[in-house]
């Protein structure tokens, strides 16, 4: 399998797919980054934990029902293409 751009499309998009299905009560918390794990004070920066956690849970919102979409079309065009 050569090193295409089609392939790097398809492994960051299972990536995303993958941290989209994160499920924040059930695996983030146990670990320590649930919702509010990272709560600093007013005018203070935010760290990089938190930074994160808003980045799973923004990931999350975006691709709630795109995700599953751009993940079958990419099934079938692989189903496409070695069939």
């Amino acid at each position: 399998m050569a090193f295409t751009l089609y392939s790097l499309l398809q492994a960051s998009l299972l990536v995303v797919n993958a941290v989209a299905v994160l499920h924040e009560e059930r695996f983030l918390r146990h670990v320590g980054w649930g919702s509010d794990q990272g709560i600093g004070g007013f005018g203070e920066e935010p760290g990089i934990k938190a930074q994160l956690t808003n980045l799973i849970r923004s990931i999350r919102t975006v691709m709630r029902g795109k995700g599953t979409i751009y993940i079958i079309i990419i099934i079938i065009v692989l189903f496409l293409c070695f069939c």
